[in-house]
């Protein structure tokens, strides 16, 4: 990213692309912002005034704020950005006609990033004639509380670059060797969930059951520590080579058990029902609020910080 400004482009701005807007701004870089829904410039800032107070402190914050606003074309957007951040929809030729449009309007070494979260870099990356300085840049929501950053580059050096620019912004970056489908994080809570429909479609318990023995075991377990060093410590004094030589069969036993349920008419009415319980009355929105201030709260429990 040589000759790099502070002047970042956001192309889509949904509830990721204003999360996006909030966390850049938030670390002093002036973003420049395009969505084909016409939106009123001041219900945006308001919107990503509000995410940013929700941004955890960080010795690294800049006392002012970074500049918002709006363009009216994408091409226009991303004329000075040292790096474009892209949440279109989840659509190959809607990215690719995307990109076909602002390539020739960035200078040649500005880094074009996708939020993708289904999507891979071998699919989106053939509509580009300068491949090389683009990348999969998956975050997960809201990536203004979320650390994690999922990042597939075919270039390494662009790839380095990419690292330290999400390490700047206190992100959590993390590299996949090669590229596939669903990342890591969505192949793992993909994973999870289908087991957790399971579940409730072979009537072993319901909806509500389900998330309380993931809130209060693993998914606890889970925010300090990863999935192999849990079973590293299950494995006692020995570690995870006592666990795999003594305890290896019986994870391939339930391995074995799990389900491959499939989303019937049926199945989908007692998901929905026992979510709709489970929220007992409370809006989406009230819903993202709490959801985030437990974020907050945990990621500054996590880090010794008060909240």
């Amino acid at each position: 990213m040589t000759g790099r400004n502070d002047n970042i482009a956001v192309l889509g701005c949904g509830l990721i692309g204003q999360s996006w807007c909030a966390l850049f701004t938030a670390y002093g870089y002036n973003v420049v912002a395009w969505d084909p829904m016409p939106k009123r410039q001041s219900a945006m800032q308001e919107e990503i005034a509000r995410y940013r107070e929700q941004i955890r402190i960080s010795p690294t914050l800049p006392s002012k704020p970074g500049s918002f606003r709006l363009a009216e074309t994408p091409e226009a957007a991303v004329t000075d950005a040292f790096w474009v951040q892209e949440n279109a929809p989840e659509s190959v030729p809607i990215k690719s006609e995307l990109y076909f449009r602002v390539e020739a309007a960035t200078r040649p070494d500005t880094v074009i990033a996708s939020s993708t979260s289904s999507l891979t870099w071998s699919q989106l990356a053939v509509a580009l004639k300068q491949s090389r300085r683009f990348i999969t840049a998956h975050p997960f929501n809201p990536p203004h509380i979320m650390p994690l950053v999922e990042i597939y580059a075919a270039d390494t050096g662009v790839r380095d670059d990419a690292v330290s620019f999400f390490k700047g912004l206190d992100r959590q970056p993390v590299v996949l060797s090669r590229d596939v489908v669903g990342h890591i994080a969505n192949r793992l809570a993909s994973a999870l969930w289908r087991e957790a429909v399971n579940i409730v479609a072979e009537n072993i318990a319901d909806v509500a059951a389900v998330d309380a023995a993931l809130v209060h075991g693993p998914g606890l377990r889970w925010s300090v520590i990863g999935a192999h060093m849990a079973y590293h410590l299950g494995g006692g004094a020995g570690g995870i080579e006592h666990y795999l030589k003594h305890l290896g069969e019986s994870q391939e036993r339930r391995w074995a058990t799990l389900g491959t349920p499939k989303l019937t008419p049926d199945v989908c009415d007692r998901l929905v029902a026992g979510v709709l319980a489970a929220a007992n009355g409370r809006s989406i929105t009230d819903l993202e609020a709490e959801r985030d201030l437990a974020l907050l709260r945990a990621l500054a429990a996590r880090d010794g910080r008060r909240q």
